[in-house]
């Protein structure tokens, strides 16, 4: 039996090793290569990463700060992305 996408664990993965292994499973789905257990087994995995990689880049939105202007264009200060 295959492990689900909650029991998965990557939540120690960088987001740059998330996407190098999500794009090796993709890779290999579509070689079609890989037997249909594996396939799921890996499918799964690659749900987990994708999900790892969507809270990362949350994440990071959210800590980006955008610079506000005032009318001459000159920097005012700045704010988080999401207005907070």
């Amino acid at each position: 039996m295959t492990e689900t996408t909650d029991t998965i664990d990557v939540s120690g993965y960088s987001f740059e090793k998330a996407v190098a292994e999500l794009e090796s499973i993709v890779a290999r789905l579509e070689r079609g290569d890989v037997a249909l257990d594996e396939s799921i087994a890996i499918y799964e995995r690659g749900e987990a990463l994708k999900k790892h990689c969507e809270k990362l880049l949350n994440a990071a939105e959210n800590r980006i700060e955008k610079i506000r202007l005032d009318r001459a264009g000159k920097v005012q200060g700045v704010e988080a992305l999401d207005g907070e």
